[in-house]
């Protein structure tokens, strides 16, 4: 993380303001003169549950002790990035590049906590959808332009070319688009409703990726909204069991516009048993947000695990009236 926020910085890409410490105490003591809320991040690999908002200085510091001091990343936690809090959407977009072209695909909408409205602690991703009617043809435009472009010709500047999936999550201030982090692989659950979405074949694309010719390629969507929601064992993100027999998956997918997507199982002896936390990633389409939600949700009734958790406001923001954000700039 520490890496992506000094490129960042230093190609003037839009981002929250940070500081970084590899020392418990001293980033406890910057902490004490910090304004609340705060973001405080492990710096390394945390399967998406390293980040912490920050509401007091207590709540700071216990979590620079979960990441220094209990060890409970490994050495993603030898350094820890303290982040500047921003207010608005968070918002995915993902996009193919060959180091020179680049292919954004449509936007996505992740829902990390593990409870209803957005309460509890981080996940890895509890459930996703796409389109999202936040993102404006204008503001697409603007992100490609001011974000997704710039990040590519970084990494060239920095002699550090890259060539894939670049994942970007954005949040959506009222001074415009700002990155709050990179991934450069395919997002859980983010990617599941959009691969629902796309009418065309990948493989040229992901060929024409490796191959130097995105400019060639292209991806043909379907006019549809997809809800993807996340099956998890009980207790995600703490302690769970796994080896717990999974029945209706069959009667799930009978509806042909249903993908039932493994994430965390097992199959020992031709059973499927949870293996994992986040164990299925259920998604449909439908003609509108309302209906791709209520198909989804459909599906995820069939199914059957004892200890079974999942949100039961996926992709809210898309069926209900939203609460306020700041508006954001499209120019």
């Amino acid at each position: 993380k520490l890496f992506m926020r000094e490129v960042l910085k230093r190609h003037a890409i839009p981002a929250p303001s940070y500081d970084a410490f590899k020392n418990r105490d001293e980033a406890v003591a910057y902490l004490e003169h910090h304004h609340y809320p705060a973001v405080v991040k492990a710096d390394g690999l945390a399967a998406g549950k390293g980040a912490f908002v920050c509401h007091t200085l207590e709540e700071a510091r216990g979590a620079v002790d979960i990441i220094m001091k209990e060890r409970r990343f490994g050495d993603s936690g030898n350094c820890v990035v303290i982040e500047e809090f921003l207010e608005g959407q968070e918002i995915s977009i993902l996009a193919f590049t060959d180091g020179t072209n680049i292919l954004p695909l449509d936007a996505s909408q992740d829902h990390k906590p593990v409870f209803d409205g957005d309460e509890g602690p981080n996940t890895g991703g509890m459930g996703a959808y796409s389109p999202v009617p936040a993102i404006t043809h204008r503001l697409y435009q603007k992100i490609t332009r001011e974000i997704l472009v710039p990040t590519v010709h970084a990494m060239n500047r920095e002699e550090s070319p890259y060539r894939g999936i670049l994942y970007a999550g954005l949040m959506l201030t009222a001074d415009g688009p700002k990155v709050l982090e990179y991934n450069v692989r395919f997002g859980d659950p983010e990617t599941q409703p959009l691969l629902m979405r796309i009418q065309s074949d990948l493989v040229p694309v992901l060929m024409a990726t490796a191959d130097g010719a995105l400019d060639q390629a292209d991806l043909v969507w379907r006019n549809q909204s997809a809800v993807c929601v996340v099956m998890a064992s009980g207790g995600y993100p703490g302690s769970y069991e796994t080896g717990i027999e999974i029945a209706g998956i069959a009667e799930a997918e009978s509806d042909k516009q249903v993908k039932v997507f493994h994430a965390g199982t097992a199959n020992p002896g031709g059973r499927i048993v949870t293996g994992g936390g986040r164990v299925l990633g259920v998604t449909a389409l439908g003609d509108t947000p309302e209906a791709a939600r209520e198909r989804a949700y459909g599906a995820v009734a069939k199914i059957e695990f004892e200890g079974a958790h999942y949100r039961s406001d996926i992709a809210h923001h898309a069926v209900e009236p939203m609460r306020s954000f700041p508006a954001v700039p499209e120019a």
